[in-house]
């Protein structure tokens, strides 16, 4: 099967190493026993093509009876991501969405010019000893569509694309890649995928976007004879044709980029906007708790409690 003609096979390693643009170690962050790791925005790079914002969240274990409890919390000017390899999320929302999420699922959210939502772990899985593994994203959004309605899908993930060969299986979560589409709706070019490779399997990256990343969530990867283990990402110069090799305990990545936007974006707090002004005037809102009047609304069965903007 060959599933990317454009690369030769069996020549992982055409490009130097100098082919990596940005090398990020995330930061680590204890939440109470609950560790977050930040790739994105990193202090070299902002954005992996419309990618602003990456977290992996865990691994956690948890007691029975104990959960996760992300109260409602606004956003506006981006899409947010949820995939998770271990656990669950209610997620409900402004909209009125209301849904559990599993591994191998996606939560497409997107806030346009408001949304407000809670992830709290489901009742059912607090009836016994739990985990929580995954990664959350946000994708900022073209100017064309900052100040669109708010909306959500859910795609289970019998619905998104498999690509499988030679000890590589790639789920497509977003975007094209690899000749494959995602069924969620998109507004720029991009891509994003969850890749599991048995050792020394090769991946070769999409070559049709301009901004490509790989972050890795498990294992080890080997580019140009340098091998880089998790939790790491890569970002790659632009153009360059990149196959990746597992490592001798094969590895997890995720995958992601696609075209860069007209500008950069100012990000404060969970607002994401190509102006100041519009962060501003979303501070002003959610601050007034004014519900349903404006841009923000909360959660229809989740009203009772809310987090407050920083001071």
């Amino acid at each position: 099967m060959s599933w990317n003609p454009a690369i030769e096979p069996g020549c992982p390693d055409e490009v130097g190493i100098d082919a990596i643009e940005t090398l990020i170690v995330p930061r680590a962050r204890d939440l109470g026993g609950f560790e977050v790791r930040r790739a994105l925005p990193a202090p070299k790079r902002q954005m992996v093509g419309p990618f602003i914002f990456f977290d992996q969240a865990g691994p956690a274990e948890l007691l029975t009876g104990q959960g996760i409890d992300v109260r409602p919390h606004p956003h506006i000017g981006l899409g947010t991501v949820t995939y998770l390899y271990r656990g669950d999320f209610h997620h409900r929302d402004s909209t009125g969405a209301d849904q559990i999420i599993r591994p191998g699922e996606l939560n497409w959210m997107v806030a346009g010019r408001g949304v407000s939502h809670s992830e709290r772990t489901s009742a059912a899985a607090r009836t016994g000893p739990n985990g929580l593994f995954g990664v959350q994203t946000w994708l900022a959004l073209p100017e064309s569509h900052e100040e669109m309605a708010p909306m959500f899908e859910h795609h289970g993930k019998e619905t998104l694309p498999m690509i499988e060969d030679h000890g590589v299986s790639v789920r497509l979560i977003l975007g094209n890649a690899y000749g494959k589409f995602a069924p969620a709706t998109m507004f720029s070019e991009t891509f994003y995928a969850d890749v599991k490779l048995e050792a020394g399997a090769r991946l070769p990256m999409p070559d049709n976007h301009e901004d490509r990343g790989i972050y890795i969530v498990e294992g080890s990867i080997s580019i140009a004879g340098r091998e880089f283990e998790a939790p790491q990402m890569m970002v790659f110069r632009p153009g360059d044709r990149i196959t990746v090799a597992a490592g001798e305990k094969g590895a997890r990545l995720m995958i992601l980029g696609g075209a860069t936007l007209s500008g950069p974006r100012y990000i404060w707090w969970n607002f994401v906007a190509s102006s100041r002004e519009r962060i501003e005037e979303a501070k002003v809102e959610w601050r007034a708790q004014n519900w349903g009047e404006g841009r923000f609304d909360l959660p229809v069965d989740d009203r009772d409690e809310h987090i407050p903007l920083p001071e």
